[in-house]
Formats: C-alpha cells, sequence, structure tokens
C-alpha cells in the first residue's frame, strides 16, 4: 500500500518537474521569489565545485592573508598570486561574488563578511588547504563508492591511520601533517566542548587519540588542576607531549594503539574528540569497549565530533563527511541515537548529549559507566 509521504512527494515532484510549472511560477508573483530560491539552490548545486576551486585559489594564493592586513590594489594582489592582470581581476571577481572579498574603491579590496568569518577559523583554512587531495579522491566518486580502486587513495595516504596497523605512528614525520591539521582545526571544537561541560569536577582527565594536545590545552585553560594524560600513537604522543610541555603544561604519555593495546586506567574522565566518526563500526565498537572496561562505575565518557542528524547541517554530515570518510577510508558520520545504542552495548550505564553553542561544528554526548 502507498503510504501518504509516497503519495504526496510523487504529487510534488510531478508538478515541480513540469516545465509549464516551471515556466508559471516563476513569473506569478506570489510563487516567483520560491522560484528564484529554487533556481538559485540548483545552480549552488551544480557550481559548488567552481565555488570551492575559488575558495582555494584565495587562500592558496596568499589573497586572503594579504587582505587579513587591510585593503590592497588588484596590481598587489595578483603580484602576489603570480597572476596576469585578466586573470587576477577574473578571480577577483569570483571572490568578490561569494563574499569572500569585497571592492571599497576603484580598485581597492578588503575581505568580504565569509573572508573574516574565515580568517577568524584557522583551522578551516587548514582544511581547505588540503582539499586538493580530496578533490583528486572526487574525481570519479562511482568508482570510489563501487571500491573499484585497487590502491589507496590521497586522503588514505594522508591519513596513515584510517589503514593502518599502528606501525604509521612510529614515524613522526608520517604523522606531522595530518597532527598539524588537527592542531589547527581543533580551537573551535575545544571552545564548544568547554563550554558544554564541567571539566573542573574531574580530577584526571585522559584525552584518547589527543594527538598534538591542542584539545588538553584547552581544557588547561579552564581547569588547570586536571591531572592530564595523553594516549595516541607513539609519534603523535612525542610530539603532543613536547608541544603541551613547551606551553608549560605537564602530561603523563601513553604511547600506543587502541586497535591492539588497552586503554590506560586512573583516569575519571575519558575524552574522544573527533575519534568515533573517523573509524568503522566494529573497530568504533571495538574502542568503546576498551575505554568502558577502563573506567571506574560513575566515572565519565564525554564524546565530541560532528554528528549525523544534525538540523540545518544534513550535507555536512551525508554529503561532506559521507564522501570525505569513504576517501579516507574508515568511518562514518553517526546520529547521537547510533552512538549511545553503541555506548550501551559497551556496557555504559547511561548517556546523554550535552548541548553546544554550534552543533554544526561539534556535538557532544557525556556517557557514565
Amino acid at each position: 500500500m502507498v503510504g501518504w509521504k509516497q503519495r504526496w512527494v510523487g504529487w510534488r515532484n510531478g508538478i515541480i518537474s513540469s516545465p509549464a510549472f516551471q515556466s508559471w511560477a516563476s513569473r506569478f508573483p506570489l510563487t516567483r521569489p520560491v522560484s528564484r530560491v529554487r533556481a538559485r539552490r540548483l545552480f549552488d548545486i551544480i557550481a559548488g565545485f567552481t565555488y570551492s576551486q575559488t575558495l582555494f585559489a584565495c587562500v592558496e594564493s596568499g589573497i586572503v592573508a594579504r587582505l587579513q592586513q587591510g585593503a590592497a590594489a588588484s596590481a598587489e594582489l595578483g603580484t602576489r598570486a603570480r597572476l596576469g592582470p585578466d586573470a587576477t581581476r577574473r578571480l577577483l571577481r569570483a571572490a568578490a561574488a561569494l563574499g569572500l572579498i569585497e571592492r571599497v574603491g576603484d580598485d581597492l579590496w578588503m575581505l568580504g563578511e565569509q573572508g573574516v568569518a574565515l580568517v577568524g577559523n584557522p583551522g578551516a583554512i587548514a582544511m581547505i588547504r588540503h582539499h586538493h587531495l580530496l578533490y583528486a579522491d572526487l574525481a570519479d566518486p562511482l568508482s570510489l563508492l563501487r571500491g573499484e580502486r585497487t590502491v589507496p587513495g590521497a586522503l588514505a595516504g594522508y591519513w596513515p591511520y584510517a589503514l593502518g596497523d599502528g606501525s604509521e605512528g612510529e614515524d613522526q614525520a608520517a604523522v606531522s601533517p595530518y597532527s598539524q591539521l588537527m592542531a589547527a582545526s581543533q580551537p573551535m571544537v575545544a571552545d564548544q566542548v568547554v563550554h558544554a561541560w564541567r571539566f573542573d569536577r574531574h580530577r584526571r582527565m585522559l584525552d584518547v587519540g589527543g594527538g598534538a594536545g591542542a584539545f588538553i590545552a584547552a581544557v588547561a585553560r579552564v581547569a588547570p588542576r586536571l591531572d592530564f594524560g595523553l594516549f595516541d600513537l607513539p609519534a603523535v604522543t612525542a610530539i603532543g607531549a613536547r608541544q603541551l610541555g613547551e606551553q608549560g603544561i605537564k602530561v603523563n604519555p601513553h604511547p600506543g594503539d587502541f586497535r591492539n593495546d588497552a586503554i590506560p586506567t586512573g583516569y575519571d574522565l575519558i575524552t574522544l574528540i573527533r575519534i568515533l566518526h573517523d573509524h568503522d563500526d566494529e573497530l568504533a565498537q571495538a574502542l568503546l569497549i576498551k575505554v568502558r572496561a577502563s573506567l571506574k562505575p560513575g566515572d565519565t565518557l564525554l564524546i565530541a565530533e560532528p554528528m549525523a542528524g544534525t538540523s540545518g547541517a544534513e550535507a555536512m554530515a551525508d554529503a561532506y563527511f559521507g564522501f570525505y570518510l569513504l576517501a579516507m577510508g574508515s568511518g562514518r558520520a553517526r546520529t547521537p541515537q547510533e552512538i549511545g545504542a553503541m555506548l550501551t552495548r559497551a556496557g555504559f550505564a547511561s548517556w546523554r548529549e550535552r548541548p553546544t553553542g554550534l552543533p554544526i561544528v561539534t556535538r557532544v554526548i557525556a556517557a557514565t559507566a
């Protein structure tokens, strides 16, 4: 039996797909605004790749960094980007159309609203700089979806732990690029998490997969009396311990690989910041079981990451992270309910979501052992 939603969607699709209706709707005063919005959204989807490449060109050429310092003429920007006058004009007009920059004189440019928001988020710039790897992997999306590749893609090489066995974590040179990216993209996430949880109620915190220690550094500013532990691949832990030490933050390094090693005990708070969604279900579930085994009853696990089912951010989870993690070689974005079910299977007594100011950046789940 055909359900009401199927009948409604079928009727709606038949109406909207009609060329005659589209023509009428674009001219009728009451439907014209809706028609224009739909047309613009469709074109944005069609042209999205050129938009992202315009953004990449502005960041990689140094134009965004130069305009962060103040207004500049097109000749100066073109020289910095090593572009001729016509190419410079084309790039600047494209960037202005996207709100990244804006003209403030006959030949003078400044950052636009989107550009200002971008430079206020170094993590976003770091992500943009490595997106050429994602673009390479998505050159043939159907081949990627069909699993027809015989060798790992560009992103899998950038994130060696995604397909590795832990041995890649012995080499600091191998882990340094992604450790730097994680550190650069961590502040906005950390800001959301430290405002969603009272860290000063705990005695000892272990950050699992904590990388270069950026999250520990953020928590140390609001709960300086915490005793911190960092668990990650050996080379990553070495980088994190060194950088935290340079900031005057004492940390107990625990080099290891949660695929093969137990989670250190003795901590009443364990944090998984952008960890679960990097791994497939079997490995993510095994990690939660290991975390539960390391905690005493009443202790806390805090999970923070972008999650599926986030209102207003559906495209981020299912379109962006859906393909990004596929290209990387492991993981998927999960809903809070899916993570909650995994926590229950792992033996946690209860879990609840803690609200954050920007759920599109991260959502937070607190689980009690």
